[in-house]
């Protein structure tokens, strides 16, 4: 297992807003496994607050559109079921980052802009990354074969080293969130859960 500076760290948080992760979210029902999405989130917590007090950068990605929808011209796919449902609408229940993650405060920078699935477009992270002199980028959030997979792709492309928690992601099945740990993030990332990562971190010099 690779090891990391915390200073040069960052742990991207995507999707954690309560279409997603609350009981009432617009696509709450797109994960098969209700406990996964609980279990996701518990993880998440317990990695945040052991990072808390270290030099490690953490970064929210929320998605928002505008009411209209207007940044979605002939949408397919997973971007299409969100206009038809009108999930992540601005100023919307839905979209706001979920509650759990107001014990952080501003420990958590917020980058907005994400109007797809990559967190890099339409956004200020790939220079809110290089300010920091981040090299290391470590992916948590939904939904693990789109915004996660496309995101961390991007940063790959970027120059960034990439590592996956697989504890901290979740696909729209166990099938799928198996398959994209094992056969595609070794790819181009490394895979490995919450507990591995802070461990990583603490070892570094």
């Amino acid at each position: 297992m690779k090891t990391r500076d915390p200073k040069t760290t960052a742990l991207i948080l995507i999707g954690y807003q309560n279409d997603y992760f609350s009981d009432d979210g617009i696509l709450h029902g797109v994960i098969e496994e209700v406990e996964r999405v609980n279990h996701v989130l518990d993880n998440t917590l317990s990695l945040i607050r052991g990072l808390a007090g270290s030099n490690a950068l953490i970064i929210s990605t929320p998605i928002i559109f505008t009411e209209d929808y207007s940044e979605l011209q002939d949408p397919v796919g997973i971007l299409k079921v969100v206009k038809d449902t009108k999930a992540f609408c601005a100023n919307s229940k839905g979209s706001e980052t979920i509650q759990a993650f107001n014990e952080f405060g501003d420990r958590i920078k917020e980058v907005p802009g994400k109007r797809g699935l990559n967190a890099f477009s339409n956004t200020q992270l790939d220079e809110l990354l290089r300010q920091n002199e981040i090299k290391n980028i470590v992916f948590a959030g939904a939904v693990t074969s789109v915004c996660i997979d496309s995101s961390a792709r991007a940063a790959y492309e970027r120059g960034f080293k990439v590592s996956v928690l697989s504890d901290c992601t979740t696909g729209r099945t166990m099938i799928e969130q198996d398959f994209y740990c094992n056969d595609i993030f070794p790819i181009y990332a490394e895979v490995l859960d919450h507990v591995q990562l802070m461990e990583s971190l603490t070892d570094a010099p």
